[in-house]
């Protein structure tokens, strides 16, 4: 790419996205790899009870939420980018700038849990993968990385066009699987996974012990509001929300529930990820296991595509309001912003090193993903519960949602536990450097002093899970 090419505005003929284009960007974004390892996660932590309790709530949290950038669609339609510009408008630039940061990171992080399953999945048949922590697993993935970096650097309108065709075939092996399921399953062994197993401990633990992954998988609800300066109509990015949403949560929670009534959950605790692939296999065979697996690999690059996509446009935002330093805001004749994506792609790339030393890459991966979207999502909830008691239009009925909203996003945080609020820590503080860079770009203070009680917080919390990682007390 050659500097002649690089301009810092978007093109006027770019082209603009439609409702079901829209709807099928957000179904692409939350049909990936977390469906695939739903029955594992589950099983190991909850029964047949806990997890209906567990896809309540998550599912009403995350229609709130859903609700709530619907509304701040509609409310705030001179806001582009979602999640960052909501933070922002309401809490201010240091706040508005670790939003946009999080969020772009965490879309970072989890585009790592879809090659360490890509790997895991064909480690089957070539061992040297292992479950997507050996170090040929890594070589391979890092190839992967860039090849899609090429791919997703010649535009958003053919890498939109992908997206569409893969999410059509991604969904079809997930629903193949929830009939099969409904036609093996034993009435007897769902009974026996009701309660849960001796290790799973009461219900609130169950049910606690599965909100990240449940997060997981609902991560892209609020993509079409990534994309809102891309719509053809304004109102189509909140209705893209819902409908993207409501599209997939049936889906997700069959997966879940059916595989209680094929295997123990203990049996299915110890399944190899892609869990989903196992439980077919008990059920009909090896060829439900390959099934699974080609599909699993066809939802995966799908969903990566989608998540590489909104994470370098969160970065390009930020900067085009001067929140992220200035060469991130250039971007292609094809309104393609290279420096976020080349930005995006080299966490990944860092990320996909360190899982190489934890415990478990994937479940590390996952819920690292989950936890750094957390604090974006509670600071768009609050600003919702902000613009509610100021607007009279909306009624109660708003204000509800959207307090609703900030609850259960505050409940996540609660139940993503210590470790994972440290660990998030150790990656915002650093961050730190580029909204300083940003600030003395423009020649500007660097910091008002309600920023720097801030910033002293996200310090503190990085220095004490250093210190946490150093001397064993959290592991990876």
């Amino acid at each position: 790419m050659t500097q002649a090419a690089t301009t810092t505005e978007p093109r006027t003929t770019a082209a603009k996205l439609s409702l079901p284009t829209l709807t099928t960007m957000v179904v692409g974004s939350m049909v990936g790899a977390g469906v695939f390892s739903l029955p594992r996660r589950f099983a190991q932590e909850t029964g047949v009870a806990g997890a209906l309790i567990a896809w309540a709530v998550a599912g009403t949290g995350m229609l709130m939420l859903a609700f709530v950038f619907q509304t701040l669609a509609v409310r705030r339609p001179d806001l582009d980018a979602g999640v960052y510009a909501y933070a922002k408008a309401g809490f201010g630039e240091y706040l508005g700038f670790f939003a946009a940061f999080g969020y772009w990171a965490s879309a970072c992080v989890g585009n790592v849990t879809y090659w360490v399953l890509i790997m895991s999945t064909i480690g089957t048949i070539a061992p040297a993968l292992g479950e997507g922590d050996t170090v040929l697993a890594v070589v391979l993935s890092s190839v992967g990385l860039w090849l899609f970096f090429l791919l997703i650097s010649r535009g958003v309108k053919e890498a939109a066009a992908i997206n569409r065709i893969v999410t059509v075939a991604k969904v079809v092996p997930i629903l193949v699987f929830v009939v099969l399921a409904l036609f093996y399953l034993k009435p007897h062994v769902f009974a026996e996974n009701f309660g849960g197993a001796d290790y799973a401990g009461s219900l609130f633990q169950q049910v606690k012990g599965t909100m990240l992954a449940t997060v997981f998988v609902f991560l892209g609800v609020e993509g079409a509001s990534v994309y809102s300066r891309h719509a053809r109509r304004r109102e189509d990015v909140g209705r893209a929300t819902v409908l993207g949403f409501l599209s997939v949560f049936a889906v997700f929670a069959s997966v879940t529930i059916v595989s209680y009534g094929l295997m123990p959950m203990g049996e299915i605790a110890e399944l190899r990820q892609p869990s989903m692939a196992g439980v077919l296999e008990h059920a009909v065979g090896t060829w439900g296991q390959v099934f699974v697996s080609v599909g699993l690999i066809v939802s995966v690059l799908g969903a990566y595509l989608a998540w590489t996509l909104m994470a370098a446009e969160v970065l390009f935002v930020a900067a085009k309001d001067d929140d992220m330093p200035r060469f991130l805001k250039k971007s292609t004749a094809a309104d393609v912003p290279v420096p976020a994506l080349v930005m995006t792609t080299l966490l990944s790339q860092v990320v996909l090193v360190v899982t190489y030393f934890s415990d478990d890459a994937f479940n590390f991966a996952l819920d690292l993903t989950s936890s750094l979207t957390l604090i974006p999502f509670l600071l768009a909830a609050g600003f919702a519960v902000r613009i509610a008691l100021a607007e009279t239009r909306g009624g109660r009925g708003e204000l509800a949602v959207a307090v609703l909203a900030t609850i259960y996003t505050a409940f996540l945080i609660y139940a993503a536990g210590f470790k994972y609020l440290l660990v998030s820590l150790i990656i915002y503080a650093p961050a730190t450097f580029l909204f300083v860079k940003a600030r003395r770009e423009q020649g500007r203070a660097l910091f008002s002093a309600p920023e720097l009680v801030i910033l002293a917080v996200s310090i503190a919390g990085a220095v004490v899970g250093i210190i946490a990682l150093t001397l064993g007390w959290i592991s990876l």
